[in-house]
């Protein structure tokens, strides 16, 4: 189960916040039991991206042996 502080891996794309299905996020809420999380994406600088509230069919736990990839961030 996906918990807080979870890095997770965004499983469809939220062209509204910039962000594209295989980007990183932190899990900082929990919502009705893993039904859904409120996420927060940063920059490799740690500046905050978006923080978007997701339902769990929109994330993934992040896999053992899955690596992070970069990518310049679109302007909205």
């Amino acid at each position: 189960m996906i918990k807080e502080h979870d890095r997770v891996v965004l499983a469809a794309t939220v062209p509204s916040e910039g962000l594209v299905e295989g980007d990183v996020g932190t899990v900082v809420h929990v919502y009705r039991d893993g039904q859904a999380y409120e996420v927060e994406f940063t920059t490799l600088e740690g500046k905050t991206a978006a923080v978007v509230t997701l339902e769990a069919s929109q994330v993934r736990p992040v896999g053992k042996r899955e690596i992070t990839h970069a990518r310049e961030l679109a302007s909205r």
